[in-house]
């Protein structure tokens, strides 16, 4: 599920969604999870479209036991929306691209 969006890990979401400034995107996912395949070119191109406006990106809850456990990630996928290093809103289950986009949007304060 690579592409546009950013890819975080136990390694690196302290530094680039808890400590980041602006508005962050997280969607917790996994490879076996077929409504995560589906949405993942939809977080691609809401990272490609916002791209200096919000940060967004993907984290395998496979791969990242501690982090998904911290927000207490059960379904998947499941996207965190933080704000300043807060969560500001959580969507779980598929979403339509334009739901969330608006969320992003209002985040921004746009």
């Amino acid at each position: 599920m690579a592409g546009s969006a950013f890819v975080f890990t136990e390694g690196n979401f302290e530094e680039e969604v808890v400590h980041a400034p602006g508005v962050v995107l997280v969607d917790f996912w996994a490879p076996w999870c077929g409504p995560c395949l589906k949405l993942g070119p939809v977080i691609d191109e809401l990272a490609t479209e916002l791209a200096g406006k919000a940060k967004i990106g993907k984290l395998n809850v496979d791969e990242n036991h501690k982090i998904a456990s911290q927000f207490g990630i059960s379904s998947i996928p499941c996207m965190i929306l933080f704000k300043g290093g807060s969560v500001v809103q959580k969507m779980i289950g598929l979403q339509p691209k334009e739901a969330i986009a608006t969320a992003i949007n209002k985040a921004l304060g746009g």
